[in-house]
């Protein structure tokens, strides 16, 4: 089984819809999809990534389902003296790296998101993301999933950066913090999880492509910067 996690294309956060270009790299998207292949479509119930899922659906004949669980991580919100207001997976690594950064793997814990009830809300995304898949075919247990319904579909989910990157940390056993500092989803973009199956028993996720671009190289299309906080872009 492979799932293609998918952050929506160019956003106006206003409308809660895409704009123009945002609606070029979709198309352009859904082309690519096309020739892929995609057997099960699924989408956040925002409307960037449904409308996202609908240019996908249109060009491979599927229609969405939509998981509610999917929806961006909107009320993790933090003020910090220094940095002022983001989302906290926005939060640069400045802050919590160097000579003072917390012993422990996740700097999640760190005082300045104690309020945020995180824990609760990643282990509600760990539930909700256990009982999914579960439902195709493999059961979570202690970091790897059983195999109980071996298949090769590929699976297209059109989310979000933060929710995407906090639901990577789990599938892949990683410290969230390492997720959110050290990587990045760009609008669009297609990254490719294989459950990898070594036997009959047991398959671990993998990513064997991340953040990737190309059918908006192939149709002549930027990268949107809508998300990339640095100062030299």
């Amino acid at each position: 089984m492979r799932i293609l996690l998918i952050r929506h294309a160019e956003p106006d956060y206003e409308t809660d819809t895409l704009t123009d270009a945002g609606r070029r790299e979709a198309e352009a998207l859904g082309r690519r999809l096309a020739r892929q292949g995609v057997d099960r479509l699924f989408c956040s119930p925002l409307g960037r990534a449904r409308e996202t899922a609908a240019f996908i659906g249109r060009a491979c004949g599927k229609e969405a389902t939509v998981l509610p669980w999917t929806a961006e991580l909107s009320d993790l919100r933090v003020d910090l003296q220094r940095w002022g207001h983001h989302m906290a997976w926005d939060v640069h690594a400045e802050h919590f790296r160097g000579p003072n950064r917390p012993t422990h793997a996740d700097w999640h814990h760190h005082e300045a998101f104690k309020d945020l009830g995180f824990d609760e809300e990643y282990l509600r995304i760990q539930r909700e993301s256990d009982a999914w898949i579960a439902g195709l075919g493999y059961e979570h247990e202690n970091g790897r999933y059983r195999i109980r319904s071996s298949h090769r579909d590929t699976i297209a989910l059109a989310c979000h950066g933060g929710f995407g990157l906090t639901w990577l940390a789990h599938l892949l056993d990683l410290p969230v913090s390492a997720m959110w500092s050290g990587f990045f989803l760009p609008c669009s973009s297609v990254t490719t999880i294989l459950f990898d199956e070594r036997s009959d028993t047991w398959a671990t996720p993998r990513v064997i492509g991340m953040g990737d671009l190309s059918h908006l190289y192939e149709a002549d299309l930027p990268m949107s910067l809508k998300g990339v906080k640095a100062n030299d872009r």
